[in-house]
């Protein structure tokens, strides 16, 4: 049961980021994109390969280089029956070659950067998915709970209602009221019991919407133990949200990113167009046998690599380097626009919901003494039994407006923090 399992919002956050398989791909994009990252340093190193093969024929022409290869040329080699009917020759060939690229016009300089940058955006798309997770969670919670107190409420309207009607049948009894108030009480009391078991159902729902947003199965039941109060909010101007907003929200950070990664793509497509230099180095044993009967050999050298015409490719892709520069530049901008704008909608929101709180409470407590009088005047006789059914109906929908706003309140103060770019397990949103 729900009591034998209780669960903080502390409790379920911290599931939420032990066990949401959002978080564990975005994790592993941030590893693959620190891959990237030794890749493109890995390019600044010598390049070594090693090779080894095997070969047998009879040709003249490979019989009489593998055997100058192999240190084992004689002049009996020079007989032209042996020129030109050689026998079968094995020829095991050992190759190790070293290459490093010396300048490369800033190309290697650009990718890495890119890979930095690249790792960078990963690291605030883990951040956004972190908050996402927590933000879904508390969302999930609240309104959860919000769900087990409208049960609450519900169950206390439908004992309410029980007593209501027995008094209505004591007075029948007494004859001192009507057939007609009791079955007016009994329907009463089963609209209550209706808005029951529709809110039992909704306490169910709400448990499988948490379920899902911790990553946990969806038939978990649990018990919400934090209290639904509202939140405390130390930010109180909309211009320091929208800065905050701008300067931590991931996605102004990674749209900025994005137009940086877009300068290192346009440079190295410039860099195409300059000359490569790279020095080469190899040494090379062939042999008859796989360890004996051999001789190596070394080169070394150098090379200057420049495409001087390739039809305007090269300056084609550096152009659209270029465009595809401004593009993410404008985006940049849009996303900053954006930003401020989500930033000001959920201000404001915020403010709504503290408001309604304050008239919602108003309300309930006059419900609740409206209730308290017309109840007395009934059982004095100066009432007629719609008008405390009608006064006891406005007390249930008080109180579930009630809860209503201050969920409401607390999901807002959770998006603040969220649009903010704040939040976190140690948020005092999750932790107060």
């Amino acid at each position: 049961t729900s009591q034998d399992n209780p669960l903080t919002v502390q409790e379920a956050v911290s599931k939420a980021l032990a066990n949401h398989p959002a978080l564990a791909g975005s994790r592993e994009g941030a590893l693959a994109a620190a891959a990237r990252i030794a890749e493109m340093r890995g390019a600044f190193l010598p390049r070594v390969d090693y090779s080894e093969s095997w070969q047998r024929s009879n040709n003249p022409v490979f019989v009489f280089g593998s055997l100058l290869d192999q240190r084992q040329f004689t002049a009996a080699n020079f007989d032209l029956q042996s020129l030109n009917n050689p026998p079968f020759v094995n020829n095991f060939q050992s190759q190790i070659g070293i290459a490093e690229t010396l300048f490369d016009g800033g190309r290697r300089q650009s990718q890495l950067k890119s890979a930095r940058l690249g790792h960078n955006v990963a690291q605030e798309q883990t951040r956004g998915a972190t908050m996402q997770v927590i933000g879904a969670v508390l969302r999930a919670y609240y309104s959860a709970l919000l769900s087990q107190e409208n049960a609450r409420v519900a169950m206390e309207a439908v004992r309410a209602a029980e007593a209501d009607l027995k008094r209505a049948e004591n007075r029948l009894a007494a004859g001192v009221t009507t057939e007609s108030d009791v079955l007016s009480m009994r329907v009463h009391l089963a609209a209550m019991r209706e808005q029951q078991i529709r809110r039992d159902a909704q306490v169910k729902i709400g448990w499988a919407e948490l379920n899902e947003a911790m990553g946990a199965p969806l038939d978990s039941v649990f018990l919400l133990t934090t209290a639904l109060k509202p939140a405390e909010i130390a930010v109180t101007d909309v211009q320091q949200v929208e800065q905050d907003a701008l300067a931590n929200r991931p996605e102004p950070r990674e749209a900025h990113l994005a137009a940086e990664i877009g300068a290192q793509q346009e440079k190295t497509m410039h860099a195409a167009m300059l000359p490569e230099i790279s020095v080469h180095a190899g040494f090379e044993a062939d042999r008859q046998d796989f360890a004996t009967r051999g001789g190596g050999n070394w080169i070394a050298g150098a090379q200057l690599r420049w495409n001087l015409f390739n039809g305007f490719s090269d300056r084609a892709r550096a152009d659209g380097a270029r465009h595809d520069r401004e593009r993410r530049h404008a985006e940049e901008e849009q996303v900053s626009a954006a930003t401020r704008l989500g930033a000001r909608r959920v201000w404001l929101e915020l403010q709504s919901a503290a408001q309604r709180i304050e008239v919602a409470r108003a309300t309930v407590a006059m419900a609740t003494e409206s209730l308290r009088i017309v109840r007395n005047r009934y059982e004095a006789g100066l009432a007629e039994v719609t008008e405390l059914l009608r006064t006891e109906t406005a007390l249930l929908e008080a109180q579930t407006r009630d809860l209503e706003a201050v969920r409401d309140q607390r999901l807002a103060a959770v998006m603040l923090e969220e649009v903010r770019g704040k939040l976190s397990a140690n948020s005092d949103v999750v932790n107060k």
